[in-house]
């Protein structure tokens, strides 16, 4: 194993310290619990968005924390749950009166965990609501879930969702938002390589030269298939099919397709593959009218792809188009 690290046990508590050195005009971090928020969090009167999940996904989900988007995450340890506590606090840290909507990946630690702290929540008189995304189609079970896995769309939805609470939507209107997201996107991934964690120093899994892995999850679990490696037509139409079959997708839809990384693949490839991906889309009527390319939900250094759709309306488009300011995502500002 390579990899820039002093000593595995610390490395979340070490990116945090930097991560805090880095963006200090946009968070606030606080270490026992790890918590990342937005700097000027509580904002009186605004709908708080949190989530969180393990570490070894950034930027999701710290670097998804600031004006327009979240307003704060809980960075668990590589590729496990964050505690109730630190969701807990998390909740206590933000929230401005107005409710807090909390946005869960369905992992059974992270439901089961973010479940326990909003019952915490309650009880000191918060209006906590719970949204659960699970946009992977690749398996309907897996070792971390009880049904399908919550990947790229979740970057989509704490975009929309963030958009609309700091507009000033209320309580209710944001988990309407959050449900219409999950409602409408569905994601697939495949990875080359697999990703190592740092407290265990041996891949996830082992792939030879000449096969690929579809249907991949962010925490390096197996996938759908293992198949001979094939060229990006290939790769690209073995994730764009399930998708497009799932919802389904149509002609005449309008959608966002977000083109991900999964840590190690470099953006020659990642351009290469978006371009046919929008070429397989528009031969079928559907218009790509949004669009997201690059590194935004990873698997620390998978090489591999994943693909993700979200069919819009007018609503959606115009809150995806809303100005976000946080350490990954900036525009309209």
């Amino acid at each position: 194993m390579k990899k820039i690290v002093n000593d595995p046990a610390t490395i979340v508590a070490d990116a945090l310290r930097g991560m805090a050195a880095a963006h200090p005009d946009l968070l606030r971090i606080t270490e026992d619990p790890a918590v990342v928020a937005r700097l000027d969090a509580p904002v009186a009167g605004k709908v708080a968005v949190v989530s969180g999940g393990g570490s070894g996904h950034e930027p999701l989900h710290g670097g998804f924390v600031g004006r327009g988007m979240l307003d704060a995450a809980c960075p668990g340890a590589v590729f496990t749950s964050p505690t109730p506590d630190q969701v807990q606090a998390a909740v206590a840290q933000v929230s401005g009166g107005a409710g807090v909507l909390l946005v869960v990946k369905n992992y059974t630690g992270d439901v089961l965990n973010f479940e326990t702290a909003a019952e915490l929540a309650a009880a000191d008189g918060i209006d906590v609501r719970t949204v659960v995304i699970d946009d992977d189609v690749a398996v309907q079970d897996s070792t971390w879930t009880a049904g399908r896995r919550g990947v790229g769309g979740t970057v989509l939805l704490e975009k929309i969702v963030g958009a609309a609470a700091e507009a000033g939507a209320d309580l209710d209107t944001c988990e309407r938002l959050a449900r219409t997201v999950v409602a409408n996107v569905r994601s697939m991934g495949m990875a080359l390589t697999a990703p190592t964690v740092p407290h265990v120093g041996t891949p996830s899994f082992e792939l030879a030269d000449d096969e690929m892995e579809v249907g991949i999850g962010i925490h390096g679990e197996p996938g759908r298939r293992r198949v001979a490696l094939e060229n990006a037509d290939g790769i690209v139409a073995g994730l764009l099919d399930p998708i497009l079959a799932d919802l389904p997708f149509g002609s005449g839809d309008r959608v966002l397709l977000f083109t991900n990384s999964m840590g190690g693949t470099p953006l020659l490839e990642l351009y290469l593959a978006h371009g046919l991906a929008e070429a397989a889309l528009a031969s079928r009527g559907i218009e790509v009218t949004r669009r997201l390319v690059g590194p935004y939900i990873t698997s620390l250094e998978m090489q591999g792809i994943s693909l993700t759709l979200l069919r819009l309306d007018d609503e959606l488009t115009a809150l995806w188009d809303a100005p976000v300011h946080t350490a990954a995502l900036r525009w309209g500002v």
